[in-house]
C-alpha cells in the first residue's frame, strides 16, 4: 500500500508539474500539440513566361514527370517481374533491356531509371502508366521548357531544368522579375490527417514571376534560323551573326548566332556568347557607310570629283585598293564607294574630313559607347588611339573594332531620316496574375548624327552599290525590291603574329542593308566568319543567301511586296491584261495564248476566280499569267525553273505562306508537283542563280594595312 501511495503521489505531482509548466524535457507541450494537428503545405509559384511579340511562348514552366521503381517486397506495390517490366519500359526510356533488368533486380528500396526516365511529358507519362506495371511510380516536378528549340537561344538564354539557377541570356538578366516565390497554406487536421471542417487557415499566396514580351517576330526569326542552319551545313563557318531590326523604332525583330544551341539540352552548349552584342571586330567596309555620311554632312563630299585609284601614299605608308592595288584608274568618288575603294576613303578621311571630324562622327554614330541594348553581355568597342594614321584606317574599316549591334544602331540614322534609334528587345513586362503591364518599353531616339538631306543622299548612293555593275553589292540585288546597303570584308588579326590572316575565305564577310530604299522598314546585318568556300565561290555567297532570304521574307511578311511590272519595265509595253474574274476559263485561256503568253491554270473549275498579274497590268511575250479557277481543290504545279517573280504570282494567287531561300530561279519546292494544295498553305522553295560564281570585282578584299596601331 505504501509503494502504491508513493507512486500515486509521484504521478499526481508529475501531472500537476506538467499542467503548471507545460513543458517536457524542455519542449513546449502547446507547440508540440500544435505541430501534431497543424499541417503546412507549399503552394508553388510559377516562373514567368517569355513570349514573342505575338504572344507565342518562347520559355515556359511546365509539369514534367520522373519515373522510379519501388523494389521493396514489403510494400503494397513493387516490381514483381523485373524482366517483363524491363522489356516494356526499354523502348520508352532509351535503355537496354539487360541494363534495365539489372537495375530493377537490385537490392534497394527504390531506384530511378536513368536520364530517359526524367523530364517526361504528361502524354508520355500517361502512355507508360497505361501499362499498369506494378511498382512503377511517377513524381511530378516543374521544369523550364523552350518549345521553339534553337530559336533565338542566345537572346533567351536558359535556366537549369529545375529553375534553381539561371545561366545566360534574358533568363539570367531578368531573373529577379521572372523568378517565383512559393507560398503556403496552414490548416488543422485530425489524427488521420483529415482536414478539419472549420479550420483556422493561414494562407500566404505564392508570388508568380512576371511575364516578358519581346520584340522578336517569330515569322522572321524562324526564317532566319532556317537559313542560318542551311548555310552552316553548306559552308561550315567559324561563326555567323545576323540581326534584323526595325529602323523606325529600334526594335530587334530577329537575332541569331552560329554555333547555336537547344536550351532544353544545355549540357551540349559549346558557345555561350551572343556574338551580336558580345563580339567586337574590325568591321571592314561597312564602316565606309558612316565615313561617307560624315563627309556629306560636313559638306566636303563631291561624288562627281575624280581621284586616282589603286594606291595612296601617306608618309611611309601605302594604302592599296582591294584588287592588289591595281585600282580602276581615274574614277569618281561615287564609283569609289560602289567599288569599295580603300584609297577613296583614305583620301576622304585625310584630305576632306580630317582626324578630328573622323573621331567626332565615331562619337555621333554611337561607336564610342555601348548601345545599352537590354541584353546581357554587351561589350564596348575598341577605338584606335586618336591620330591621323588610325583615323584613315578607321575610315575604311580597320584599326577600330566595333560590335554588330553598334553598326545596326548607327544604320538606323541613315534609314530613319538622320535620327538614330536605340535598339531594344524587350517590349513589355506584365503581371502574370492581373495581366497589368508593369513596364512598357518605348522607342528612344538617341541622337541625330546626320540631317534628313544627308540620309536621303546616302540612300541614293547606297542603292548604286547594289544596282551598279561596278558595285560590290550586286549579289544582294533582290528582284522587285529596292535594296540599299554596303558590303564588308573584314580582315582577321593573325593570332600567331603580326598582320592578318591570308587565304581564300580567311575573312569576316558581311553586308549591312536595308529596304525599301525610300522608306526603309527593315535593316538586316549578316556576318559570316571564315566560311569553307570553293575556289569558284566568293565570300558574298553565304552572306547573300542569308541576307536575301531574310530580307525578302521580312518584306513580304510586312506586306511590302514587289511591283512585278516595275521589276520588268518602267513603261507600258506589251499586252494589257483585262479583268477576267468570273469569265470562262477556256475563253480567257484561249485569248491569252493567242497573245503569246504562257498561261498556267490552277484548279479544274470552269470560271476564273483569281488572276496574277492583276488587271490593267502589262505583260510581254511568253510571260506567265496565272488563272485560279473556282475549284474546290487545287494541285501544285511544277515551278522548277520559274523566276522569283513568277513564284510570287503563285504565292499571291493562292495566298500561300511562302518561305524562299536563295536568289534566281526555283530549283526545289517542298510540295511536289501534282500534290493537293490549299489556300494559305505553307510552302518552301529554293532558288539559285544560273551561275554561282561572281566576277572578281564583287569580292572586296582589303589588303593588309599593317597591325592595329597603339590601341
Amino acid at each position: 500500500m505504501a509503494i502504491f501511495l508513493l507512486c500515486f503521489v509521484i504521478l499526481i505531482g508529475r501531472i500537476i508539474l506538467l499542467q503548471t509548466t507545460k513543458e517536457v524535457n524542455g519542449h513546449d507541450l502547446s507547440e508540440m500539440a500544435e505541430q501534431r494537428w497543424t499541417t503546412k503545405n507549399v503552394i508553388e509559384g510559377t516562373r514567368g513566361t517569355i513570349f514573342d511579340r505575338e504572344g507565342s511562348k518562347l520559355a515556359q514552366e511546365i509539369s514534367s514527370y520522373t519515373m522510379f521503381a519501388v523494389l521493396d517486397e514489403n510494400q503494397e506495390q513493387y516490381v514483381k517481374d523485373p524482366r517483363e517490366t524491363a522489356e516494356v519500359l526499354s523502348p520508352h526510356i532509351n535503355m537496354s533491356v539487360e541494363n534495365l533488368e539489372r537495375l530493377l533486380s537490385s537490392d534497394r528500396f527504390q531506384v530511378e531509371l536513368g536520364p530517359g526516365a526524367k523530364n517526361m511529358s504528361h502524354d508520355k507519362m500517361e502512355t507508360i502508366k497505361a501499362y499498369d506495371l506494378p511498382g512503377i511510380e511517377f513524381r511530378k516536378e516543374p521544369r523550364r521548357y523552350y518549345p521553339k528549340q534553337t530559336y533565338a537561344s542566345h537572346v533567351i538564354g536558359y535556366t537549369e531544368r529545375n529553375m534553381e539557377k539561371s545561366r545566360m541570356g534574358l533568363e539570367l538578366s531578368l531573373d529577379e522579375l521572372l523568378r517565383a516565390e512559393d507560398g503556403s497554406v496552414v490548416y488543422q487536421r485530425d489524427r488521420k490527417g483529415i482536414r478539419l471542417p472549420d479550420p483556422k487557415e493561414t494562407v500566404e499566396p505564392p508570388k508568380h514571376g512576371s511575364d516578358v514580351y519581346l520584340t522578336l517576330d517569330s515569322n522572321i526569326q524562324t526564317a532566319l534560323e532556317q537559313v542560318m542552319t542551311k548555310v552552316e551545313e553548306d559552308y561550315d563557318p567559324e561563326k555567323m551573326i545576323a540581326i534584323v531590326a526595325d529602323p523606325k523604332t529600334g526594335q530587334i525583330l530577329a537575332m541569331s548566332n552560329r554555333p547555336s544551341f537547344n536550351p532544353n539540352y544545355y549540357e551540349e552548349i559549346s558557345n555561350f556568347r551572343n556574338f551580336a552584342v558580345a563580339d567586337r571586330f574590325e568591321p571592314g567596309s561597312t564602316m565606309k557607310m558612316f565615313t561617307l555620311a560624315a563627309a556629306i554632312e560636313e559638306g566636303v563630299y563631291d561624288g562627281s570629283e575624280e581621284f586616282q585609284s589603286g594606291t595612296y601614299r601617306i608618309g611611309n605608308r601605302i594604302i592599296s585598293d582591294h584588287n592588289q592595288g591595281r585600282g580602276w584608274g581615274m574614277i569618281t568618288y561615287d564609283e569609289g564607294m560602289q567599288r569599295s575603294s580603300n584609297v577613296a576613303f583614305s583620301k576622304i578621311a585625310n584630305e576632306k574630313l580630317g582626324t578630328d571630324k573622323v573621331y567626332e562622327y565615331l562619337e555621333k554614330f554611337g561607336f564610342t559607347r555601348q548601345t545599352g541594348i537590354d541584353l546581357p553581355g554587351e561589350v564596348s568597342s575598341l577605338i584606335a588611339r586618336k591620330n591621323a594614321s588610325n583615323a584613315i584606317s578607321t575610315a575604311f574599316g580597320q584599326a577600330t573594332a566595333v560590335t554588330p549591334i553598334q553598326q545596326v544602331q548607327a544604320a538606323t540614322a541613315i534609314a530613319n531620316n538622320g535620327t538614330m534609334m536605340k535598339p531594344y528587345v524587350i517590349d513589355r513586362i506584365v503581371n502574370k496574375e492581373s495581366g497589368k503591364v508593369i513596364e512598357k518599353i518605348e522607342p528612344k531616339a538617341i541622337g541625330q548624327p546626320i540631317s534628313k538631306e544627308t540620309a536621303e543622299q546616302m540612300k541614293d548612293i547606297l542603292e548604286t552599290v547594289v544596282t551598279s555593275s561596278a558595285g560590290t553589292g550586286t549579289p544582294y540585288f533582290i528582284e522587285g525590291f529596292d535594296i540599299i546597303g554596303k558590303t564588308g570584308t573584314a580582315q582577321i588579326p593573325n593570332p600567331d603574329g603580326p598582320g592578318y590572316l591570308h587565304g581564300h575565305g580567311k575573312n569576316i564577310f558581311s553586308f549591312l542593308g536595308m529596304a525599301p530604299k525610300d522608306d526603309p522598314s527593315v535593316i538586316v546585318y549578316v556576318a559570316v566568319e571564315q566560311p569553307k568556300l570553293k575556289q569558284t565561290e566568293s565570300g558574298s555567297a553565304p552572306v547573300s543567301e542569308i541576307f536575301n532570304t531574310v530580307m525578302k521574307h521580312s518584306l513580304q511578311y510586312l506586306n511590302i511586296t514587289p511591283d512585278f511590272q516595275e521589276a520588268v519595265r518602267n513603261e507600258e509595253i506589251g499586252f494589257k491584261l483585262g479583268n477576267y474574274i468570273g469569265k470562262s476559263i477556256e475563253a480567257v485561256k484561249g485569248e491569252l495564248v493567242r497573245e503569246g503568253l504562257d498561261v498556267i491554270v490552277i484548279g479544274d473549275g470552269e470560271k476564273v476566280e483569281g488572276q496574277q498579274p492583276l488587271s490593267e497590268r502589262y505583260v510581254i511575250d511568253n510571260e506567265k499569267v496565272l488563272l485560279v479557277t473556282d475549284s474546290e481543290q487545287y494541285k501544285m504545279p511544277s515551278i522548277e525553273g520559274w523566276s522569283f517573280r513568277d513564284a510570287m504570282k503563285l504565292s499571291k494567287g493562292l495566298d500561300l505562306n511562302m518561305n524562299i531561300f536563295g536568289t534566281g530561279y526555283v530549283t526545289n519546292q517542298s510540295i511536289t508537283a501534282g500534290s493537293p494544295i490549299r489556300k494559305e498553305e505553307h510552302i518552301t522553295i529554293e532558288l539559285q542563280l544560273p551561275h554561282s560564281d561572281f566576277n572578281e570585282q564583287h569580292e572586296e578584299m582589303e589588303e593588309d594595312q599593317g597591325p592595329i596601331e597603339d590601341q
